[in-house]
């Protein structure tokens, strides 16, 4: 079968009722937890797996993951849509990639033209959405057949890229982030070895020989950990929200945006593909290209369209281009793809090359899904507009205890466990802790969906060369994989001590 028949199968699969509401429900959502200011793209996924898990019981276990992912993702990309709305009209970014919105978005809302900017926010949005879905049918199949060419050696040093590229562009700091790509590695390894059969670190305690349940954590550190950021330093958002005129933009305005956001979208996508280089940084890129290729550059920062179109197009696109190395490679490239990816291996599918042969439904049924749920997006956040701009100014006292139970009841119902509550709550004050430090929490949870698949790989590599380490270096892939993971962490280590010899010599 070719692309456009597995494509077709997808629709069939997309538009089945079920699925057609899991979208909707998903990308409301999404958009909902990107207009609320910390909330974000990865606590809002982490929050919603068990539910998720709950709300698809009633299906076969291949229709229940393609379900569940379906809304995940959706919450994933609708975050990215609704992040701009509090850019906008409050001056506050509902999650970091809109961070650059704000610059131009909040400058035209002063000036009265809050609607145009959300408009040709939510045009840019959907038109990246649409690019990267068509890049990502092109070269899911492309890649797939690539990839399964690779061996154990080329998988664990393409793994082991994946963990250098979050943990080198994570934080403000490469040691904090290799920190905790380390603690995610050793909470890995807790459990019964699947090979051995040994306890590790369990300590005699029974509940821990099958290993920390990855639901557990992710919703802890994300989702409680922000929970108790709001409480304990006793965050309130006091801005005053500018007012929506006229929503429908200019044909001025349009024609202004129109190369912005056909350049946002290409560069956000391949910015999107590089494992750990995220929105922010494709948002923050195509904001400073698009002011150097502007000729009136002196209006950026005053409520300049372009200011607006071009960032939330790069923001959109990077978080479709992200789905690529996820789905193809199965190497999540930021810290929402790598709890998507436990998502899927909670449903015992595996991302992957393999995933487009064992499992054609679940992939191009959620390839589908992202094109009506990205048309969804557009109409809903045009109309709907206000009523998001009212969801800004929920009191935190209802928010918290909201999140709070939807927390605590997801995780009792997939695990049934009082201890695994008992984990919750702590890495909830341990999310709190590392947040508080500058402890980036995206690298861990890559360490902990990573550990079992790179040990797994380095025994299989090892296996085959009877414990010979140079299998890494003389396969021209891995050693090539080996040779940019080592870059990826280096270089930005000698760009900061250049920049503090620079300083030092300003100085003396």
């Amino acid at each position: 079968m070719g692309t456009i028949q597995y494509l077709a199968q997808g629709f069939e699969t997309a538009f089945i009722w079920y699925n057609l509401l899991f979208a909707f429900v998903g990308v409301l959502i999404g958009t909902a937890v990107g207009v609320l200011p910390g909330i974000g793209p990865m606590s809002g996924v982490a929050l919603l797996i068990p539910v998720t898990a709950s709300a698809t019981g009633f299906l076969a276990p291949e229709q229940a993951a393609t379900s569940s992912i379906i809304l995940l993702a959706g919450v994933y990309y609708g975050a990215m849509y609704g992040g701009s709305t509090t850019s906008i009209l409050l001056n506050t970014p509902g999650e970091s990639s809109s961070v650059v919105t704000t610059l131009d978005g909040y400058q035209m809302a002063k000036k009265g033209r809050a609607g145009s900017a959300l408009s040709i926010a939510a045009i840019g949005s959907f038109v990246a959405g649409v690019v990267t879905l068509v890049a990502l049918i092109l070269l899911a199949k492309p890649l797939s057949a690539l990839a399964i060419k690779f061996g154990p050696a080329e998988y664990f040093s393409l793994m082991l890229l994946g963990l250098c590229a979050v943990s080198g562009l994570a934080g403000k700091s490469i040691t904090k982030a290799l920190i905790m790509t380390i603690v995610g590695l050793l909470l890995a390894t807790i459990g019964i070895d699947s090979v051995s059969g040994v306890s590790r670190f369990t300590y005699d305690i029974p509940w821990l020989y099958q290993g920390l349940e990855f639901l557990t954590i992710a919703v802890g550190l994300f989702a409680l950990g922000e929970v108790f950021k709001t409480i304990l330093e006793n965050e309130v958002d006091d801005g005053e929200i500018a007012k929506i005129n006229n929503l429908v933009p200019s044909k001025e305005e349009l024609k202004e945006s129109a190369a912005p956001i056909a350049r946002g979208s290409l560069l956000g996508f391949f910015i999107g593909i590089l494992p750990g280089a995220g929105a922010t940084l494709a948002s923050f890129f195509a904001y400073i290209v698009e002011k150097k290729l502007s000729k009136t550059p002196e209006k950026f920062g005053t409520g300049t369209i372009a200011g607006v179109a071009s960032p939330e197009s790069a923001n959109n696109a990077a978080s479709g281009g992200a789905m690529i190395p996820l789905l193809t490679l199965g190497i999540p490239g930021s810290g929402t793809t790598a709890i998507l990816m436990g998502a899927f291996m909670m449903y015992n599918i595996q991302p992957g090359p393999l995933l487009f042969e064992e499992h054609p439904d679940v992939a191009w049924g959620l390839i589908a899904s992202m094109f009506i749920g990205n048309i969804m997006l557009l109409v809903l956040n045009m109309p709907l507009v206000r009523l998001f701009a009212k969801i800004i100014q929920t009191p935190k006292k209802y928010l918290l205890p909201i999140i709070i139970a939807i927390s605590i009841f997801g995780v009792y119902a997939v695990q049934v466990s009082v201890n695994d509550l008992l984990l919750l709550i702590a890495c909830g004050i341990f999310g709190y802790f590392l947040s508080k430090n500058d402890f980036p929490i995206a690298p861990l949870v890559l360490g902990l969906v990573l550990g079992p698949m790179i040990e797994n790989n380095l025994r299989r590599a090892l296996t085959v060369s009877n414990g010979d380490y140079s299998i890494f270096i003389t396969h021209p892939i891995s050693a090539s994989f080996l040779v940019v993971a080592a870059l990826w962490i280096i270089v930005p280590i000698i760009i900061k001590l250049k920049g503090k010899s620079v300083v030092l010599n300003i100085e003396a």
